[in-house]
């Protein structure tokens, strides 16, 4: 996939609609779920509108990225209503961002200072204003500044962590979520800015980002220490040597699961890896024998409506409409995501988990993580 696509792949995911003539899925029978989908959306930005602070953010306030993916769902609204933001209410989130803008470049509180910068980046970026080029251009040099080399684990070069105000060790390495959410900051700043100049000191290293990538994945032809298990090929895995889907019990594995290895063809995508390049392939592979909605393959119930959200914008990017299953059958997964993510929908228009890893018992994360996935999909419907 050459820059051109990663750009276009960036915009149609975080900025404008996708055009009629660009839709995965244009079909007659998908016109009532696609009013459906709408109304969906239309209730689950409601709710998010009255769990906002007086101060302009959402849910805990040491996070801003908390806040930042309301304003990302807001102004993704297929409706444009939002689009401008020149309602208060998203004023006041946008102002609580800039609140946070340290002065290593970094927008956060005091922890996950990689992890909050990207998706403030993004939510600024997404509005547009000049009042915020300074701080914008700043936070990215911040993202690259987090990128690792010369690290003692040397597998752990050229990935992006939590950053080194995180709240624990374990959490000042590089991981592969970090990672991609900084590729995509980077990735939307470059769309955004199509004419802005940098050298090569003042870019990400790319190359080594792709390497790091290539070593949570598990595919033995590029990562020798990867799971030689073929249940696990071509899928990928928190960090090199460790994957949340281990077993608490017996010997130690390196198991695929489904949000990260969504994660990883995203990242390749963002890095520019060829649509046929042999590691792309094999994390299609493995997503597509992998492929269920009622799961997040490997980890169950615990992070289901991130890998939805992964899941969504993963295929999309890779311009998926159909995935081969491992039966042999195909399946067109736009409407049925689209389904099911409805039909887990809550009264008041809400969304949360009922398992609480990664906090997605938290309605407001839940909910941000369902509208964006509903905003991708009515794209294509």
């Amino acid at each position: 996939m050459k820059i051109a696509s990663v750009i276009l792949a960036v915009s149609t995911l975080c900025a404008a609609p996708i055009a009629s003539a660009q839709r995965v899925l244009e079909r007659p029978e998908n016109i009532s779920l696609e009013n459906e989908v709408q109304l969906g959306i239309a209730r689950g930005l409601a709710y998010l509108k009255t769990q906002q602070k007086p101060e302009g953010h959402w849910s805990n306030e040491e996070h801003p990225a908390l806040t930042a993916l309301p304003l990302m769902a807001f102004h993704q609204d297929p409706q444009g209503t939002y689009r401008a933001g020149k309602q208060e209410f998203l004023q006041r989130g946008y102002r609580f961002i800039r609140s946070n803008a340290q002065a290593d470049g970094g927008i956060y509180v005091r922890g996950l200072s990689n992890y909050n910068t990207a998706l403030s980046l993004v939510a600024l970026l997404h509005a547009g204003l000049p009042q915020d080029e300074a701080l914008v251009t700043k936070a990215r040099a911040f993202l690259i500044s987090q990128q690792a080399k010369g690290m003692l684990n040397e597998s752990l070069d050229g990935g992006i962590g939590y950053g080194p105000n995180g709240v624990s060790p374990k959490r000042q390495h590089p991981d592969l979520d970090n990672t991609l959410v900084s590729l995509e900051a980077l990735r939307t700043y470059q769309a955004t800015h199509p004419t802005a100049e940098t050298s090569a000191k003042d870019d990400l290293d790319w190359n080594a980002a792709i390497e790091f990538i290539s070593r949570t994945q598990n595919l033995p032809a590029t990562n020798p220490k990867s799971s030689l298990a073929e249940a696990d090929k071509g899928g990928f895995v928190y960090y090199p040597g460790f994957s949340n889907a281990d077993p608490s019990e017996g010997p130690r594995t390196l198991r695929s699961y489904g949000s990260m290895s969504y994660a990883g063809l995203l990242s390749f995508i963002f890095a520019d890896l060829k649509h046929d390049d042999p590691r792309v392939v094999a994390a299609v592979e493995w997503l597509s024998k992998s492929y269920t909605v009622d799961e997040n393959p490997g980890m169950g119930q615990a992070g289901l409506y991130y890998y939805y959200h992964l899941m969504s914008k993963g295929l999309t990017a890779a311009r998926i409409s159909q995935l081969q299953l491992a039966n042999g059958k195909t399946v067109a997964w736009v409407p049925i995501l689209a389904r099911k993510i409805l039909d887990l929908q809550k009264g008041d228009g809400s969304w949360a988990n009922e398992t609480g890893r990664w906090m997605e018992k938290d309605p407001v994360l839940a909910t941000c993580y369902c509208v964006l996935s509903l905003e991708i999909l009515a794209n294509q419907l």
